[in-house]
């Protein structure tokens, strides 16, 4: 989410956001992944006053700091510790089938990074955690002591582009063996041993992807993704938008052929219709990326993408 708690708080994009989201007086948006409210902020002085901000998250410690934020915006803010795969119990449960647009800005808030006791972070030492929100079933510890050298191997290449995931895997069991793996630094450290020193030169740091590949499979991000990008197209109504903010090659990949299947009618997953006819219309056919301005003042923006699309007329 490139955001950042309190005063350092730096959403990533906003302009870009609120042009292609085009929130406007009185109307209905989503912020599915609310974070610290940054987002939710600009959209919210643009739908203010009669207009109504549904914000979501899996976080209960983000949903407290955008409660704090958002306290005396004048449109009217709603609250929900939800995925927002679950968007249309939400919104069902506010009394609303359609809404104007909605908005996503995946991976990771500052203010969870930068929490050592949350276990996102290599660089320190905490509780080897990564979950989320409450409804993740199981810690990044528990699927490092307990799930197969295959299994392992398959999420670190899988959901990290790790080249070196085989020989990460087999290091992990081995300390394993030797005494259970806790916290983020023997984590790190594991990892560190397992690349080989000649692959590491102008790399960054050797356990950033097994780190990332791990808090996508402790939260199912990318299965959240797709299904959360099709449940949102539906509850959007005629000309209605929706934004995503993506921060890694996998998201964006999905944010991408999903947009692109809904556009053309076809199927997505492949197999699977969707839709008989198009419903969507991209506004974006190459991702939207920060300036080099924001890139500069804000570094964890570097690598955002954006991607809009907007529901076709119903006939």
């Amino acid at each position: 989410m490139g955001e950042e708690n309190g005063a350092g708080h730096r959403p990533v994009m906003v302009a870009e956001v609120i042009e292609y989201l085009a929130p406007a007086k009185g109307k209905v948006i989503v912020d599915g992944t609310l974070g610290a409210g940054g987002h939710a902020e600009a959209i919210a002085a643009r739908i203010s006053p009669s207009g109504r901000l549904i914000g979501l998250d899996r976080d209960p410690q983000a949903l407290a700091a955008a409660r704090q934020r958002l306290g005396k915006v004048p449109a009217q803010v709603s609250y929900h510790r939800e995925n927002f795969r679950d968007i249309q119990s939400v919104l069902g449960g506010e009394g609303l089938e359609k809404v104007d647009g909605v908005l996503l800005d995946l991976g990771l808030s500052s203010m969870q990074v930068d929490d050592p006791a949350r276990g996102f972070s290599f660089r320190q030492d905490g509780p080897l955690d990564m979950r989320m929100g409450p409804d993740a079933p199981r810690s990044a510890e528990e699927i490092v002591n307990e799930d197969s050298e295959d299994e392992l191997a398959r999420i670190i290449y899988n959901y990290g582009d790790e080249r070196w995931a085989r020989r990460i895997a087999h290091f992990i069991i081995e300390a394993r063996e030797r005494r259970p793996i806790r916290t983020t630094q023997e984590l790190s450290k594991v990892v560190e041993d397992a690349v080989p020193v000649s692959a590491r030169r102008g790399r960054k740091h050797p356990a950033r992807k097994t780190f990332q590949a791990l808090r996508i499979a402790v939260n199912d991000e990318l299965d959240d993704l797709r299904e959360g990008i099709a449940n949102s197209v539906e509850c959007l109504a005629p000309s209605g938008r929706i934004v995503v903010l993506s921060y890694q090659s996998h998201e964006d990949r999905i944010v991408k052929r999903t947009f692109n299947s809904l556009a053309k009618g076809s199927d997505y997953p492949p197999g699977t219709p969707l839709y008989e006819e198009p419903v969507l219309e991209v506004l974006t056919r190459r991702p939207v990326t920060p300036s080099e301005e924001e890139q500069e003042n804000n570094p964890r923006s570097r690598s955002a993408k954006l991607r809009a699309a907007m529901k076709k007329s119903e006939t």
